[in-house]
């Protein structure tokens, strides 16, 4: 039997600028892009992870009442999510080409615990780790 974790959802105050980050300034690609009445299931994924997807889910019916889809929002914007991370080879030269493609970091690369990790959030406050993938012995 075969298992494996094929989609991660994050809460997004709006797809379509979470879209246009993901996409634009990450260069992710869309993966899946549906709609069913008011619900919109879309994900994203990195071009070298072509079996794993980002969802990319507004919080609301019919999955949450208003009050609660609300609570998420907020909670997102303010940066309460535990952060994602994204490895990368050189972590200067991506902070370079991410910084080029406006996006805009909380933290520049700095050397912690033997490796290069920078920070940035994405337009609904979702945090990000951007860590230098360690040579393999």
């Amino acid at each position: 039997m075969t298992q494996g974790i094929n989609v991660v959802g994050l809460y997004v105050r709006d797809q379509d600028e979470a879209l246009a980050f993901y996409v634009e300034h990450l260069g992710f690609r869309v993966h899946t892009d549906v709609r069913n009445g008011d619900y919109r299931w879309l994900t994203v994924q990195h071009p070298e992870q072509p079996s794993f997807q980002l969802g990319l889910f507004k919080p609301g019916p019919p999955v949450h009442d208003a009050a609660t889809a609300q609570t998420l929002c907020e909670v997102v914007a303010k940066g309460a999510m535990p952060p994602l991370v994204l490895v990368v080879d050189d972590c200067r030269a991506a902070y370079e080409r991410l910084s080029g493609n406006g996006v805009e970091f909380t933290q520049e690369p700095i050397d912690r615990y033997g490796a290069l990790d920078a920070g940035f959030r994405d337009p609904s406050g979702n945090g990000w780790k951007m860590i230098e993938a360690r040579p393999r012995p």
